[in-house]
């Protein structure tokens, strides 16, 4: 059984099929076709919803978080103990909301298929916007929340305006007068053991515990774990592959802790990519841009780094950089745990050093060292939204006009994302001029024979890696020059 609130409405689901989308529940279960199905792949935004969880801050206050997620994408089973928003639960008393308003008012819906989607990123980008914010920010918040929406009648100003709008004339609604209600909901419902939907072929099991985890994953190797389901979900909605057993990890506590220790930070691998913005950008400004562009705010408030190790893609914006930073992951099987550098982890194209019911604990990424410069670039058609065709990350440490140590790492050039060995060989020692630079661009032929495939030629693969490279010792050399994480057409 799991339980969740559909706006003040309690929901309790026995036997619902767990492949079921929340996009698929809200149209075909409950009959509220205002969520829309525009590409069944996170993609284009039509199918956002709003998601309430309850978080307690150091004071020991409990609040509301709403975030924005493709429905699509999402499982019923992980509303377990949340509260679900759909554009249906935004009109109050015969009143539209006002991001409703907004985008009546500044023209901002054409066909309107889009605009349900719209409507709810608006709303999630009003709850989270503060007031005191500059108007720079604003306009880069509304930017950020709006990426992962898509509208084919190209009527993109009107809808930054209704998001100016919305923002700056904030006026309290009906979920900030039921914020005390809904709060105490919440607490109500709130998981304290192991639940489970079950609809007879197919079960989901949520456990909530780290230790409760493992004992399922032994019980169950055969279970597909689930975390933002950004990836896992594409096997029902893209290739109607069901999923008889999945265990979702995302009431785990323990696995979306951030911790910080003198020489390194240790995130848990059920962590969305949004919480990890903060720690991750302070300690390395270029990691911070580069989920900037990691997909779209929907999916990063949904997408976990542990996922984005886990799936094992070649093309993974996430890999590269932690790998040239060195990190290491703790997978645990049972009470049983070991550490393994990362670039160890990945061994063939979507193969990895993961033993049977042996799961991604944390993720444990050295804090920066002064000594050491860290650049990451990706290279897409598309500045937001999009995926890499080339992703490269370099961390060097150069003393009196040498290099003593170097690791370069690159995801889309090979089967896994993977270290530069030859490149990084032709850099240590040598000293830090554009001449080695060069001697380890041709070193990088060694290192990968790239694909060709619909996002670049194999040689355009590599002559852009050779490029990143160029391009790093440059900034490196005028470092007033700002041209870092840069899209290519």
């Amino acid at each position: 059984m799991i339980q969740f609130l559909l706006n003040q409405e309690l929901k309790t689901e026995h036997a619902l099929d767990p492949n079921m989308t929340v996009l698929n529940y809200l149209r075909e279960h409950l009959h509220k076709s205002g969520t829309k199905e525009g590409c069944a792949s996170g993609d284009c935004g039509a199918c956002t919803v709003v998601v309430g969880e309850l978080t307690t801050d150091d004071d020991g206050q409990d609040h509301l978080s709403y975030r924005s997620l493709n429905s699509c994408l999402t499982f019923v089973a992980s509303l377990h103990g949340k509260q679900l928003i759909s554009v249906e639960d935004l009109k109050h008393q015969g009143e539209l909301h006002s991001v409703q308003k907004a985008m009546v008012e500044c023209h901002g819906s054409q066909c309107g298929f889009c605009t349900p989607g719209f409507v709810m990123s608006l709303f999630a980008l009003q709850k989270n916007s503060n007031e005191a914010d500059s108007t720079q920010v604003k306009h880069a918040q509304a930017h950020e929340a709006l990426a992962g929406n898509l509208c084919r009648c190209t009527g993109y100003r009107p809808i930054l305006a209704a998001a100016e709008q919305s923002c700056s004339r904030r006026q309290p609604d009906q979920f900030d007068t039921r914020q005390a209600q809904t709060i105490g909901r919440l607490k109500a419902i709130k998981p304290q053991e192991t639940a489970e939907l079950n609809s007879g072929d197919k079960r989901c099991l949520v456990p909530m515990t780290v230790a409760d985890l493992a004992d399922l994953y032994d019980s169950y190797p055969q279970a597909r774990l689930l975390a933002g389901g950004t990836d896992l979900a594409l096997e029902v909605t893209q290739f109607h592959r069901p999923l008889p057993v999945m265990i979702y990890v995302g009431n785990v506590a323990e696995m979306k802790k951030i911790e910080h220790f003198d020489d390194r930070i240790e995130i848990g691998a059920a962590t969305a990519l949004t919480d990890c913005y903060e720690a991750l950008s302070s300690q390395y400004p270029d990691f911070g841009e580069l989920l900037h562009r990691f997909a779209s705010l929907q999916i990063r408030n949904q997408g976990t780094l542990g996922g984005n190790i886990g799936n094992a893609s070649p093309i993974g914006d996430s890999p590269p950089l932690l790998i040239a930073l060195g990190a290491k992951i703790v997978l645990r099987k049972g009470d049983t745990s070991r550490t393994l550098a990362l670039e160890d982890y990945f061994i063939d194209y979507r193969v990895t050093a993961r033993q049977e019911s042996e799961f991604i604990e944390k993720i444990i990424v050295p804090k920066a060292n002064a000594k050491q410069a860290f650049r990451a670039y990706k290279v897409s058609k598309r500045l937001d939204d999009d995926i890499s065709a080339v992703c490269a990350a370099f961390r060097l440490q150069v003393e009196n006009g040498a290099i003593v140590d170097a690791r370069a790492a690159f995801g889309g050039m090979a089967a896994i994302p993977k270290r530069a060995a030859n490149c990084e060989q032709a850099l240590i020692g040598q000293p830090w001029t554009s001449a080695t630079i060069e001697r380890a661009c041709a070193a990088l032929e060694k290192d990968f024979t790239p694909l060709s495939d619909f996002r670049a030629t194999k040689e355009y693969r590599l002559l852009s890696a050779q490029n990143l490279l160029r391009k790093y010792f440059i900034e490196l050399q005028t470092p007033h020059i700002e041209t870092r994480v840069t899209a290519y057409v």
